[in-house]
């Protein structure tokens, strides 16, 4: 037993996790790029598609497109085996007991969601096209014994997730995680404002999605549970929503920049 997490450790610590953690990175900001564009345009009052799928079929769209999801599914992969590693044997450096095994359990989580966005691209890649599943999931759900229940708690959670990253954003503890050092002395000076901007439109959009979902639990409507796209034009049709749709655009923007910042100076 304490070979292999020896090994896991070398192997979380190693050059070619490194690369392959800030491989994922860019990936996730490429997709974020992708997405917070598409959202500015629905802002605009296109009925482009604001999500995951709409981003990878935006991408998908484009000359060597398929090449380039390839490199998104191996960056997301690689992102994925850091935080899994990261959650097995990392965060030594955390306080023993509450502390290590909070950090430990959201790095498998976030391992665990890049994981699941590997495969779901690589589905893509095979299929081709998608559509937004979150609707029909949440009416599946919702017909089992205990569904409304769980729908209630993913929804929650997710809500709670959102605020917390904003809360963080505010806090500006993102910070703690890079070599600033390593920094241009401009780009040191924007990445405060990148970060929290980015942050909170991310938190903002996850918490959204959460209240919906919240929101089709207690009134047992499927319908009201909406994913990203979906989530974002009901934004777009509330007062200002256009206005409000823009700014949250502009901050997922920000987040992509803040996901490329990270993939080179982030301490890993």
């Amino acid at each position: 037993m304490g070979e292999t997490k020896q090994a896991a450790r070398q192997a979380k610590n190693s050059d070619a996790v490194e690369l392959l953690a800030r491989l994922g990175l860019a990936s996730r900001g490429v997709v974020w790029l992708v997405v917070g564009l598409l959202a500015v345009q629905v802002a605009l009052g296109s009925q482009a598609k604001a999500d995951k799928n709409g981003a990878l079929q935006a991408i998908a769209d484009q000359p060597f497109g398929h090449l380039l999801l390839i490199v998104l599914v191996i960056g997301f992969l690689g992102y994925a085996a850091w935080r899994l590693l990261e959650g097995a044997v990392g965060h030594t450096d955390a306080e023993e007991g509450r502390e290590r095994l909070t950090k430990r359990g959201a790095s498998l989580f976030r391992g665990a969601v890049y994981l699941g966005l590997a495969i779901s691209t690589v589905q893509f890649l095979v299929r081709g096209g998608g559509n937004d599943k979150t609707q029909p999931l949440t009416a599946r759900v919702m017909k089992a014994t205990g569904g409304r229940e769980l729908v209630f708690a993913v929804g929650a959670g997710v809500l709670i997730g959102g605020l917390a990253m904003m809360v963080r954003a505010f806090k500006q503890k993102f910070e703690e995680s890079i070599d600033t050092g390593r920094m241009p002395s401009r780009l040191r000076s924007a990445t405060t404002v990148i970060g929290t901007s980015g942050l909170v439109s991310r938190g903002f959009v996850f918490g959204l999605i959460g209240w919906f979902l919240v929101d089709a639990a207690i009134r047992f409507n499927p319908d009201q549970a909406k994913g990203l796209d979906a989530s974002l034009k009901t934004l777009a049709h509330q007062p200002f929503g256009r206005a409000l749709l823009l700014v949250a655009a502009l901050g997922l923007l920000a987040f992509a920049l803040w996901s490329f910042i990270e993939a080179r100076y982030r301490r890993i």
